[in-house]
């Protein structure tokens, strides 16, 4: 008589999915990986990156950012997510508001939304869903390096165009056009 091996073995646990402090400890861990860090090949014109695995099924990138390159206005959908400079520094500019996800093209933003956070080697920050912002390397000589992670894995990014008050949405790009 033979017995199933799934049969006598225990249930796996489901795993649980990764929270705002898990992505933001995880993009602390790897800031600090110093030899990583110093692995990553710098271009001077491009941002350069590398895809990381991230915890819990997380999708993470290693980027690098030339002086005065930056993302332009973006958000991640539907993940949060968490990211850590790991040497330079970088600025966040972001909007404290939340937009519609769905069904619009261009809003005017009420007064005093905006949000700036300068964050230096070591510093970061962690997000929930539909977080739009843009990251900047506002050095004029000096490349920076930084670590980002998002769950669930970015299903789209929504690009904006801003102008004054205006924000204008522009692109939606899926997980091929940057893979």
């Amino acid at each position: 008589m033979s017995v199933s091996s799934a049969a006598s073995s225990p249930a796996t646990p489901p795993v649980s999915a990764p929270t705002q402090a898990d992505l933001l400890a995880f993009v602390r861990r790897v800031a600090a990986d110093t030899a990583l860090i110093a692995s990553l090949p710098l271009d001077p014109e491009g941002r350069t990156w590398v895809r990381l695995d991230g915890p819990g099924g997380s999708e993470a990138w290693l980027i690098g950012w030339p002086p005065g390159t930056g993302t332009g206005w973006h958000d991640h959908a539907d993940s949060i997510g968490a990211f850590m400079t790991a040497s330079g520094a970088l600025k966040e500019n972001s909007l404290a508001a939340r937009l519609p996800s769905e069904g619009w093209r261009t809003l005017e933003l009420t007064e005093g939304v905006d949000r700036e956070r300068r964050l230096p080697a070591g510093q970061g920050r962690s997000f929930g869903r539909h977080h739009v912002h843009e990251v900047l390397n506002e050095s004029p000589d000096r490349h920076a390096v930084s670590v980002h992670a998002y769950h669930p894995p970015l299903p789209r990014i929504r690009r904006y165009s801003r102008s004054g008050r205006v924000l204008r949405l522009e692109q939606v790009e899926r997980p091929e056009d940057w893979q």
